[in-house]
């Protein structure tokens, strides 16, 4: 059991730590991302910008990751590497 708590304490600080970052030259603009967004969130203009969405109501749930149907969005971490 306490490896499973270890896990779900490691996955809860990568999503904290993370944003929904777009590869804007692969977006068509479909919209798909937005209308799956629980939150309301317009990541179709996060895309079309090349912007990570920086949005204090972001869940970092991955829904707009799953239904993009180009593989433009994907999570990286928000926090600055160590050297």
């Amino acid at each position: 059991m306490l490896e499973l708590f270890r896990d779900t304490t490691i996955k809860h600080a990568v999503l904290a730590a993370g944003q929904v970052t777009p590869d804007s030259s692969r977006c068509v603009q479909c919209g798909i991302c937005s209308y799956n967004c629980p939150i309301g969130i317009d990541v179709r203009a996060h895309a079309l910008r090349g912007a990570p969405v920086q949005e204090n109501r972001c869940l970092t749930c991955g829904e707009c990751i799953l239904r993009c149907p180009r593989g433009v969005l994907r999570f990286e971490s928000a926090l600055p590497e160590r050297l």
